[in-house]
């Protein structure tokens, strides 16, 4: 299977020009989908910021979000073979948020969540773009309030989100308050060294099953809770997760 990163185009960079209001120094760029193509406007520069920054050595918080990686066109892609119609979808450090937007395109109900509002603001910016609806909100993993407040999930996707920072541990206790059922949990990662023991953490209440992508550097792990594990998000649902489609 190709990469989707193959179908990704830098076709301009037009300074403030697409931008959400306030926002100056932009690219614009498109991937190319099963369910079609989609634009994003971005910040230019943003790989120039991660290293100038030093990788956040410095105590700094790098702008990780402003940078389409390989592992959000492939979660993108797989969202995008995949039957997502009518389902209620939840992205974690949505960043630019194209899984999200594939989502949508997929006619799914989405929300997209970071806890930068620069993410956010591009977020929304690029599924007004695109004509696609998209709900924003902001998250920490800490404090995960607009995240739980809508599970359990259809399905919910992180993208890269398995590098060394200190919201990991965050993270691993969240992932299983989010869904129910037949609901599933898509993290596509491109071989970050905490992965391994993030997902053996996971392994306790999910089974984990790992694919290869498109791209030879990217996986997508595909977790969903043992039938035997109780819900932990602190009362009954309401609603039932419905069965998302793999990937075709």
């Amino acid at each position: 299977m190709p990469s989707a990163a193959s179908g990704f185009s830098l076709y301009g960079d037009v300074p403030g020009a697409g931008a959400p209001s306030g926002l100056v120094g932009v690219s614009h760029s498109a991937v190319d989908l099963p369910t079609g193509r989609i634009e994003l406007v971005h910040p230019r520069d943003a790989l120039e910021q991660i290293y100038e920054q030093n990788f956040g050595w410095g105590g700094t918080e790098p702008p990780y979000w402003a940078q389409p990686w390989p592992s959000g066109i492939e979660l993108a892609d797989a969202v995008a073979r995949a039957d997502v119609s009518g389902a209620r979808v939840l992205e974690l450090g949505c960043g630019l948020a194209l899984p999200s937007l594939a989502a949508a395109q997929g006619g799914a109900r989405v929300l997209a969540t970071d806890r930068a509002p620069g993410a956010l603001a591009f977020a929304a910016h690029n599924a007004r773009r695109n004509g696609l609806r998209l709900d924003v909100a902001q998250c920490d993993w800490s404090d995960p309030w607009s995240a739980i407040a809508g599970a359990p999930w259809d399905l919910v996707l992180a993208a890269d989100v398995l590098y060394l920072h200190d919201g990991l541990d965050a993270l691993g206790a969240l992932l299983p308050r989010l869904v129910l059922g037949s609901g599933e949990v898509w993290l596509s990662d491109q071989g970050r060294p905490p992965a391994r023991d993030f997902l053996a953490g996971c392994g306790r209440w999910s089974t984990v099953s790992t694919t290869g992508t498109g791209h030879p550097e990217v996986s997508l792990h595909r977790l969903r809770r043992h039938a035997t594990t109780a819900p932990t998000t602190g009362s009954s649902p309401v609603t039932t997760a419905r069965t998302v489609g793999a990937p075709s």
